[in-house]
């Protein structure tokens, strides 16, 4: 599938797209307009995942795909998605653990602790949001829905207090690794901008994001009961522990430097090394990457994405053939740089380039991925997108 027009700007239906559809479904199911409709964003990481666990910052955007709900006063909770297509009535007293409606239900329940709630609504779900954009879907879906209901009910909740409803709807996610950054970005996200959201301090920076950001989809996934995650996680514990010895008080491996890593690396079990290794680069690679876009170096900022796949790769034994290739060639056609994105089972790849040579890199890169792996690459892309909003659609009461 070829990508469109690099410099065709994303019209109107295409930005309404999820919106439309939640709106038609809840039209089709439930046989009258919506009060109401909003959407919010998914989000992509540029460079930073997956050091946020480890107290380091996250460089992240918002993009173009959205997640919609319809919704409309009712004296019963009713719901429908297109992920399903089939109605639910939902049961407050009971959450549906597994269920995509569980989500739904937790925001009603923190609205009405706030009293922020209809005292009924029947509700329609659309979204673009995949795999890649936010791997939960939760999230862009529980601040689009607490927009939604809390404007039926007549409150204009701030993106504060959207953010803290999607926070607490789902106690069971809280410690989720990603599920404050999915959150952030869908109340927060702006147009042509990008986040680098601290963790320790909770810091958040806006920062210019030009142009318009390619996923090239490598058709390869991960699978997430392979226990890799797992063992990530127990290796930070370990080194966290190790770190401690020499360094007493530390909170989180992202805060320690390079410097210091060249001294604890003797101390660590060689297993340890790749990952802390890891952490404490890809921290200061985001810092700077941020830094690069503040002062509009695209050339440095792509350079630094291709040094993070790099690391991936080195530390973590992570990018397949598919994804090392996609990097390769795009770097060797002319972009900015490229990396793998670890956001979701799927593998993608990011890639940011010159405007006036996006179409013919992108046209070389799919011809080297075909040659390679005979197979069509799949392509999207996204400029930096704004965050939760209500949808004006045709039609609506």
């Amino acid at each position: 599938m070829m990508p469109q027009s690099p410099s065709q700007e994303v019209s109107p239906a295409v930005r309404l797209a999820s919106a439309k559809l939640a709106t038609s479904l809840f039209t089709a199911s439930f046989g009258s307009r919506p009060g109401v409709v909003t959407s919010a964003p998914g989000r992509i990481i540029l460079i930073g995942e997956p050091t946020d666990h480890n107290g380091g910052p996250i460089l992240t955007i918002a993009v173009e795909r959205r997640t919609a709900v319809a919704a409309g006063l009712a004296a019963h909770w009713t719901c429908i998605s297109t992920l399903d297509n089939q109605v639910h009535e939902l049961d407050l007293g009971e959450p549906a653990s597994g269920h995509w409606s569980a989500c739904l239900e937790g925001v009603i329940r923190q609205l009405r602790v706030i009293g922020a709630a209809p005292p009924g609504a029947i509700v329609a779900v659309a979204g673009g949001v995949s795999a890649h954009t936010n791997p939960a879907y939760s999230g862009s879906l529980a601040v689009a829905a607490a927009k939604a209901l809390s404007l039926l009910a007549g409150r204009r909740l701030s993106p504060v207090e959207l953010l803290d409803v999607g926070f607490r709807a789902e106690p069971q996610l809280i410690g989720v690794l990603g599920r404050r950054v999915d959150l952030t970005i869908a109340t927060h996200g702006q147009r042509g901008m990008a986040f680098l959201l601290e963790r320790t301090t909770g810091g958040v920076r806006a920062l210019p994001f030009p142009g318009r950001l390619w996923i090239m989809q490598t058709d390869v996934s991960r699978d997430p009961s392979d226990g890799s995650l797992g063992l990530r996680l127990r290796q930070f514990e370990e080194a966290l522990a190790y770190c401690r010895k020499w360094r007493p008080g530390l909170a989180h491996l992202a805060q320690l430097s390079l410097p210091d890593l060249e001294e604890l690396q003797r101390g660590l079990p060689p297993p340890l090394v790749p990952p802390v290794r890891y952490v404490v680069a890809e921290a200061g690679r985001a810092r700077m990457a941020a830094g690069a876009l503040a002062a509009g170096d695209l050339s440095r900022f792509g350079l630094l994405l291709v040094e993070g796949h790099e690391s991936l790769k080195q530390d973590y034994d992570w990018p397949s053939a598919e994804a090392d290739l996609l990097v390769g060639s795009a770097v060797a056609h002319g972009a900015y740089g490229a990396r793998l994105t670890t956001s979701g089972p799927e593998e993608a790849v990011i890639m940011l380039a010159p405007p006036e040579s996006e179409a013919r890199i992108l046209a070389q890169v799919s011809q080297d991925f075909q040659d390679r792996f005979g197979r069509v690459l799949q392509i999207w892309s996204t400029r930096a997108a704004a965050g939760v909003r209500r949808e004006t659609v045709k039609g609506e009461r």
